[in-house]
């Protein structure tokens, strides 16, 4: 189908709909929330009932944004038109929240999409969920307020770590411009998502920065509950501290642990230009980008890194074009 017949379908899905169902993935980063507000609002603008639900609820970073106290962490009653997720590569990273119902409209950028509901609109070229919805929404019949601007905007901030991610083009800045037309402050949104941290936060980083390790040209360090524990930290993920990470000189590819509850490791990855770390993350069940993937594993915070580790270094060892490269092989 193509983009003007899947746009055309939307449209149609969304005008029928009275009740929506909008559903994020868990541990939701600014993408994540600002694609729920985003097109929540938007729907709402439009006379609909919406019903935003993050099984993890708005990070700290993103309360301020307009709309995040309706946002709730479980799904209440079954009767809804419409059930979207966004932001989402597989259905077990909403974290089960949507039950056993079918997902009818999927809206994404990761490459790793399994294209699991009725429509699927996944654009991995797009630099965010964000970004699909600020260039869509008005072809979907919906408006673009000024909350529903902060979102997206916010969104477009985050995933592109303040437009610094390679996949940035002229169109992203137009595209941030024209949400700034809109009532989004990119300086405020800027700020809040990216700059500002909690103490607690920066107490955390610490905790993760005392043990971090370098192997040629990757880089990495663990979370632990008890590093957690020890500075109260409130969330169970790195607080963004893998972005600290990706900032190192001497790696193309970084990574961070972080153990869960129930025997679960949560794992980052963020590699430099030219590097796919989307399809490693993939086989250890998880998914993403080329240039920043994820996956939760099942097992000991030891026995997971070794594995995940391992596998890194054979990436790094065949090179950015998959062949074997001697010279980037792990010192």
């Amino acid at each position: 189908m193509g983009i003007d017949a899947l746009n055309s379908v939307l449209r149609q899905e969304f005008e029928r709909a009275q009740s929506v169902l909008i559903v994020s993935h868990i541990r939701p980063d600014g993408d994540a929330v600002g694609s729920l507000l985003g097109l929540g609002q938007s729907l709402q603008a439009a006379g609909k009932t919406v019903h935003m639900v993050l099984a993890d609820g708005v990070p700290a970073s993103f309360r301020q944004l307009p709309g995040a106290d309706q946002v709730v962490r479980k799904v209440q009653g079954s009767n809804y038109d419409l059930v979207v997720i966004v932001d989402c590569s597989d259905l077990l990273r909403t974290g089960g929240i949507q039950g056993s119902r079918s997902i009818d409209i999927n809206i994404d950028h990761h490459i790793t999409n399994l294209n699991y509901a009725r429509i699927n609109y996944v654009c991995p070229t797009a630099q965010a969920t964000s970004g699909i919805l600020g260039e869509n929404l008005e072809s979907w019949g919906l408006t673009v307020t000024e909350p529903v601007a902060k979102a997206l905007l916010t969104g477009l901030v985050s995933d592109t770590i303040g437009f610094r991610t390679s996949n940035v083009t002229s169109n992203t800045l137009r595209l941030a411009a024209w949400l700034m037309d809109h009532g989004a402050n990119l300086a405020e949104l800027y700020n809040r998502a990216l700059v500002r941290r909690s103490f607690v936060a920066a107490q955390y980083w610490g905790q993760g920065l005392t043990k971090l390790q370098r192997e040629g040209r990757m880089v990495w360090t663990s979370l632990t509950l008890t590093d957690r524990s020890n500075v109260a930290y409130p969330g169970n993920d790195d607080a963004d501290l893998v972005n600290v990470l990706s900032a190192i000189d001497e790696s193309d590819v970084s990574l961070i642990f972080v153990e869960q509850k129930g025997n679960h490791v949560k794992v980052s990855w963020r590699a430099q230009p030219g590097w796919d770390v989307s399809q490693l993350a993939l086989s250890f069940g998880g998914g993403g980008h080329p240039a920043a993937s994820g996956a939760e594993i099942t097992g000991p915070l030891f026995e997971v890194q070794a594995r995940v580790l391992e596998a890194t270094r054979q990436l790094i060892a065949k090179g950015s074009n998959g062949k074997t490269n001697i010279e980037k092989r792990p010192e």
